[in-house]
């Protein structure tokens, strides 16, 4: 099992919304990323707007790949890409670039 863990960086004038509305995320989108192998995911939001995702799965390109083949994750993305800075053009999605774990306390 891959544990992933990535940064985005959430617009500070967006932070209450962006709180809303993973309270009440789609039921289809939760549905779609179990299917796809997102395991144990979260997400810290920090008050300057930086966002640390956590996730394990087999694969993760094989989980990214699956839930990019979904038609209710272009729609949540494409309705997130406007909470975010510095996605140069990528969907938020395709901006979570893994960091590299240095320990781990099992």
């Amino acid at each position: 099992m891959q544990r992933i863990c990535f940064l985005l960086k959430v617009r500070q004038d967006r932070l209450a919304e962006y709180r809303e509305r993973h309270a009440a995320v789609w039921p289809e989108m939760l549905d779609a990323l179990s299917a796809s192998g997102w395991h144990n995911y979260s997400l810290f939001l920090r008050e300057d707007g930086l966002l640390v995702g956590h996730l394990e799965t087999e694969d993760f390109a094989e989980a990214q790949a699956a839930m990019a083949g979904t038609e209710v994750n272009a729609r949540w993305q494409a309705e997130m890409a406007g909470f975010f800075e510095a996605l140069d053009g990528v969907r938020p999605d395709e901006a979570m670039k893994p960091l590299t774990e240095v320990f781990h306390l099992a």
